[in-house]
């Protein structure tokens, strides 16, 4: 493991997600020790988006940098059970900030209280609303970007995948970091990484639980399912050393390429999942320009 990092791991929390309120209380404590970012010119507005086929508004979080270049729709990680626009926020601001790119961070639906397919029916409805307000948020309908860390990842895949399906608005490309995608856990880092930090393999497998309460996944709920990857955005996946994910990520990538799909792809030696959080790392550093930088490539005219 990479040195700067693990000095911190006996700091991370051991969250049981078996109990999702005491989950959620000990992400947001984690969340809040990140230093938020201060970015002078950039307007951050909260909203509600209304839900797909008579569903609740959606809340999300508007963050406009100066000078913006295209839209981000951004899902935050939790394992489908944690997180909101609060905890998300430093991740969110920063990524505007280093991509130039208008981000809207959605506040979906979380398990298990709204299992599948409710978080993606939410997130499916913050892409209409932001193609759809392209001019008021001063961006390009053509240049529509999804992404997220690890569930939320997984869930940008998933969109997707829909979108495509749907015959949805155009999305230019997809910011997959350490996405969760196959809840089949099958592969070898899902097996074997039993005491990683953060998420392990017993944790991995609960917040499927979770997620799908009780219903068979299909590939819009896990996107490693899915037998055609054809016709899908441009991908960028991030995947971690020490992460149950990994393995499935890295699939998932070798598959878009075999699909026809450009991919970006960067393992991160000596990380583990969600080890992007301490900022005092230099691999940290690097891994955290390098999502605003591969997206405003992206994004870019």
């Amino acid at each position: 493991m990479d040195p700067e990092l693990e000095v911190f791991v006996p700091l991370f929390p051991r969250t049981d997600l078996a109990d999702p309120v005491a989950a959620r209380k000990s992400f947001a404590a984690l969340a809040a020790a990140i230093p938020p970012l201060d970015v002078p010119g950039m307007e951050i507005e909260d909203r509600a988006v209304p839900g797909m086929r008579g569903g609740p508004d959606v809340p999300v979080r508007i963050y406009r940098p100066q000078r913006a270049q295209g839209a981000l729709v951004w899902l935050h990680g939790g394992g489908f059970v944690m997180g909101g626009l609060d905890t998300e926020d430093p991740w969110a601001s920063r990524i505007a900030e280093s991509s130039g790119a208008v981000v809207v961070s959605v506040g979906y639906r979380l398990a298990p209280e709204d299992p599948y397919p409710a978080a993606l029916d939410d997130a499916r409805a913050v892409l209409e609303w932001t193609a759809g307000h392209a001019d008021e948020l001063g961006t390009d309908p053509e240049r529509t970007a999804v992404g997220g860390h690890s569930a939320g990842g997984g869930l940008a895949a998933a969109l997707a995948l829909r979108t495509r399906d749907e015959d949805g608005p155009p999305i230019r490309f997809q910011l997959l970091n350490q996405p969760g995608l196959d809840d089949r856990q099958e592969t070898w880092s899902a097996r074997h990484f039993t005491d990683t930090p953060w998420m392990d393999t017993a944790k991995i497998a609960r917040t499927w639980d979770h997620y799908l309460g009780g219903a068979t996944a299909t590939a819009y709920a896990a996107p490693a399912r899915a037998t055609d990857l054809s016709g899908l955005p441009p991908a960028y996946m991030a995947t971690a050393e020490f992460c149950p994910n990994r393995d499935e990520d890295l699939a998932y990538a070798v598959r878009l390429l075999q699909a026809g799909v450009p991919v970006e792809l960067h393992q991160w030696p000596g990380t583990f999942h969600g080890s992007q959080a301490i900022l005092s790392a230099e691999v940290s550093q690097r891994q955290n320009a390098e999502l605003g930088a591969v997206l405003r490539r992206a994004l870019a005219p």
